[in-house]
């Protein structure tokens, strides 16, 4: 006998639909009915319709209602680092302070850690997320389950490279094993909320075998891939000299076939001309993180990308490069930092490069389109996944209203958010996490990310002068 599905109505809202005409319905409803979104359309029509025989309505007195925010490049298993990497280089940064921690975490650790990222993750807005790569997927598997949020969720996976500890010496055909069986026994699972991802840390640690498997067996099982590439000039110069190509690691990665459509291309800072039309014509999806590109690594060309038809969605990187997972602060970021790289590139001020509206695109549809799920979520439209997150604009920050995107990219801060669905499924409800007892969370984390730092042996300079 089927299961009659809950009928929920979300009424006298603002509409931020995110489709392909970015229509906005000013006194706007959406009805919910299971996990899908039934209807959309103005208020009068939606209770019309739907009031007597839905199970909840909610009044939303003018709030805004989105798709959830789709966060494309985040280390969950690094949450409990934050804070350890301040301030450093970034080959001080990984192998000095991020391997010999990430080294050391167990399953325990990369569960927790995953749980506190995932409860800034939902308080900021976002519904799905990708995974950058660390150890334990199991343990991120166990915690998205929790959460309530979707994932794509990948294994840190290297085969070579210096400074590498010792228990991460992999041949590349364990690599490649450990990734399918993961595949196997977690695709599809937490109600169809996780994808497993194939993952490439970064070309200095992969092998071409490596490559060239990841390659095949990602386009045999329909899956993504997921690589930090072109980070640091150093990157470039080493591919040159290794492997005889005039330029870098994009210039490469197209000679050996791997720009296709589903792979994730992490930072992409240093592109040339060129590899900027390799990724256009191979489909290639960029994840730019405003945030950690300004620390570490430098100003991406997302002008370029976005006028090539290169697709940019935003990330936020992992604690120890950002110390913020917040989508929030990134589009925020994301609409400035490009304006200011324009203006030092041709001498000349142009506010209009990376406008709102790209920028809002980038945090929803954009992300849904690089995470490979577009036809399901990144928009507010019938018959996709209820993924949705309701702002509250009526404070200090965001009034008074006069341009609805402009104020949710420029004014919005994280506070405003007040809920978030997922699933058809409140994960926050009036600012309360729905499936997690969020304190209880933040004491075990506070106390496991000592135990993990001493247990690694990283030790932090003291900065501080006590009186």
């Amino acid at each position: 006998m089927e299961t009659k599905q809950a009928l929920v109505v979300l009424y006298n809202g603002v509409v931020v639909t995110m489709d392909q005409e970015c229509h906005v319905i000013r006194d706007g409803a959406v009805a919910i009915s299971g996990d899908r979104i039934k209807a959309i359309g103005p208020t009068s029509q939606i209770l019309a319709d739907f009031s007597s025989v839905a199970d909840e309505s909610i009044d939303l007195n003018g709030r805004f209602i989105l798709p959830g925010f789709v966060n494309t490049h985040v280390h969950t298993s690094q949450q409990l680092g934050k804070g350890i990497a301040d301030d450093v280089d970034l080959m001080t940064w990984l192998h000095k302070r991020i391997w010999p921690y990430e080294s050391h975490m167990t399953e325990e650790d990369s569960h927790l850690s995953t749980l506190l990222c995932g409860i800034e993750l939902i308080r900021s807005g976002t519904t799905c997320f990708a995974e950058a790569g660390g150890q334990h997927v199991p343990g991120m598997v166990k915690a998205v389950e929790q959460l309530g949020i979707r994932a794509c969720l990948t294994q840190s996976t290297m085969d070579c490279g210096d400074g590498l500890p010792p228990n991460w010496k992999y041949t590349t055909d364990e690599c490649i094993q450990s990734q399918k069986e993961l595949y196997d026994k977690y695709n599809n699972t937490a109600d169809g909320r996780i994808r497993i991802w194939f993952g490439l840390r970064q070309i200095m640690n992969a092998t071409d075998q490596l490559l060239l498997k990841t390659r095949d067996i990602a386009q045999e099982l329909n899956t993504g891939i997921h690589m930090h590439i072109a980070e640091i000039p150093y990157e470039n110069e080493l591919v040159v000299s290794r492997k005889g190509v005039d330029h870098g690691t994009v210039t490469y990665l197209e000679k050996i076939g791997l720009l296709r459509n589903n792979l994730l291309a992490a930072h992409s800072v240093w592109l040339n001309d060129a590899e900027i039309g390799y990724f256009a014509s191979g489909g290639v999806k960029v994840s730019h993180c405003p945030a950690s590109a300004m620390r570490l690594l430098g100003f991406a060309p997302i002008k370029e990308y976005l006028e090539a038809g290169v697709c940019v969605s935003l990330g936020t990187d992992g604690a120890p490069s950002n110390n913020r997972m917040s989508m929030v602060d990134e589009m925020y970021l994301a609409s400035l930092i490009n304006k200011g790289r324009e203006m030092y590139i041709s001498g000349a001020t142009n506010p209009t490069v990376v406008p709102a509206e790209t920028v809002l695109k980038m945090a929803t549809i954009n992300g849904a389109k690089t995470v490979l799920w577009d036809n399901e979520i990144g928009s507010l439209e019938v018959g996709k996944k209820a993924d949705i997150i309701i702002v509250n604009p009526f404070t200090w920050s965001m009034v008074p209203l006069h341009d609805s995107i402009s104020n949710l990219v420029y004014c919005m801060r994280t506070e405003n958010i007040e809920s978030v669905m997922c699933n058809g499924k409140w994960v926050m409800k009036d600012r309360k996490i729905v499936n997690l007892n969020e304190e209880e969370i933040v004491q075990l984390a506070m106390k496991q990310a000592s135990n993990l730092l001493e247990r690694a042996g990283v030790n932090l300079p003291n900065r501080m002068k006590f009186v």
